[in-house]
């Protein structure tokens, strides 16, 4: 009896879990905000190999923030796809254009056809970008 008692709470704990996770995975497709500004998103070349950038409009409505150029205001993100990894870099704080970290990576379009792409840990690493047609 005891060992029919565990396996039904394995099961149960195995359940609970696989609907946890298809419940968070339907949020992350379907939360507000993550309206994508471009369904292809961007195409760049960077040390040799191709790079989408994907930017996301923030859900804060904050016409009056100073920091909001381009349309991108707190709560702003950018995924950027490159070599088999992606990234989703948040919005800095940082006035003028926007720019983007998680505080090792660095992504800024200061020069729309060579944006700043950089690796900040340890000796910083940047990667020579240019868009792609």
């Amino acid at each position: 009896m005891l060992r029919c008692l565990r396996i039904a709470a394995r099961e149960r704990t195995l359940l609970n879990a696989l609907a946890a996770m298809a419940l968070t995975l339907l949020l992350l497709l379907t939360a507000p905000g993550a309206d994508v500004s471009s369904s292809t998103g961007q195409q760049f070349l960077c040390e040799g190999d191709p790079l989408e950038a994907l930017p996301f409009k923030g859900s804060v409505d904050a016409a009056n923030i100073p920091n909001s150029k381009a349309n991108s205001v707190p709560g702003a993100f950018v995924v950027l796809r490159w070599r088999n990894v992606s990234l989703q870099l948040p919005r800095t704080n940082n006035a003028g254009v926007p720019s983007y970290s998680d505080g090792r990576w660095w992504w800024q379009e200061l020069d729309p056809d060579h944006p700043e792409f950089a690796q900040l840990r340890g000796t910083v690493k940047g990667y020579r970008c240019e868009r792609q047609d």
